[in-house]
């Protein structure tokens, strides 16, 4: 499969071949032209397993700005091909400084994972709203997130903010299973397990948190910011540190969220995945298309932004924290405002 949505490019298709004939990009398999686009509609390539490039295309992408990702056939990034990078250089010098200093990564990881905190409650009680049966477990695992995000002030290092983090996310998948409304023996979910997941609720949740991690990188580097050098998440090869980061201000309103739309709506069913449930589970091509095509409907819709308070399509809010967190490093901003969900 080879689709674009709005300006990305997703490639699927396995053994596809990419490559640029004057100013038209054309995706190719086994004798047959599956999409052409003109490249400078384009603003990224999302290439998925065996996905062969042009090196002239690779050169002509670079120079217009498109963003290349590479990742395995079932979702997990391997690496980014870009152009030069562009934005203020003491925006980025500032970025280092804030890295490495203790007092402020103790504060931006405070606010991200208070701003983390505060999108899983607000999932869950939005669950229970939504329910004609509400289950108890919801309203008491709600509340106890509101104490665990009041405790998060008296927090004096980044050990300690982990500690929380983690204590907070077992409560929110704790009950995560009760979220669930469609067929429960296809769709059953006890814990977060990863790298593989070994079962679908795992697999679809481990996908959009791929491509929203994806998105955050790019707006992340069109705003001049390193995305490897993180405050919560700290430097280790190969990891997009500061994407991570501001990726769990995104994963309960964004990707779990449209996970639970998908499954109790029943947009997805047990024939898009493959694999054995307990031992290895992914999401086949069709699945990927499936959740590709929600993924970009779900980002189209408008809310209206809790700092900004302006209206924006939920995709264009990467590039608003993007921007913000730029802003915070210029001294423009007393603090870094995370996005909370409301």
């Amino acid at each position: 499969m080879a689709q674009r949505i709005l300006n990305t490019l997703y490639v699927t298709r396995q053994g596809a071949y990419i490559h640029k004939k004057g100013d038209t990009v054309i995706v190719e398999c086994e004798d047959e032209t599956l999409l052409r686009v003109p490249l400078l509609n384009l603003g990224g390539i999302v290439c998925f397993g065996n996905i062969r490039f042009s090196p002239f295309l690779l050169g002509a992408a670079a120079v217009e700005g498109v963003k290349i990702a590479f990742l395995s056939e079932h979702g997990k990034f391997l690496a980014q091909v870009s152009g030069k990078t562009s934005g203020n250089v003491l925006v980025r010098r500032a970025q280092y400084r804030g890295s490495d200093d203790p007092k402020q990564s103790l504060l931006v990881a405070k606010g991200i994972i208070a701003a983390k905190i505060a999108n899983a409650r607000t999932v869950l009680r939005r669950a229970i709203r939504e329910s004609t049966e509400p289950s108890p477990m919801l309203e008491k695992s709600a509340d106890a997130l509101t104490h665990r995000l009041r405790s998060l002030e008296q927090m004096k290092t980044l050990d300690e903010v982990r500690g929380v983090e983690g204590d907070a996310a077992s409560l929110y998948f704790g009950v995560f299973n009760e979220m669930i409304c469609g067929d429960k023996t296809t769709f059953s979910f006890s814990e977060r397990n990863r790298r593989p997941p070994t079962d679908r609720v795992n697999a679809l949740i481990s996908f959009l948190y791929t491509l929203v991690l994806y998105d955050i990188s790019s707006a992340l580097e069109a705003h001049g910011l390193d995305a490897c050098v993180g405050f919560l998440h700290r430097d280790r090869p190969g990891r997009q540190s500061l994407a991570l980061d501001l990726l769990e201000e995104f994963r309960a309103p964004l990707a779990d969220r449209l996970a639970l739309t998908l499954i109790n709506r029943r947009q997805v069913s047990e024939k898009d995945f493959d694999g054995d449930p307990g031992e290895q589970c992914l999401l086949n091509d069709d699945g990927r298309k499936t959740v590709l095509t929600a993924y970009q409907k779900r980002k189209q819709q408008i809310l209206l932004h809790p700092f900004l308070n302006e209206k924006m399509h939920l995709g264009l809010t990467f590039h608003a924290q993007a921007l913000l967190l730029n802003r915070w490093l210029r001294g423009d901003l007393d603090a870094y405002p995370p996005f909370i969900w409301k």
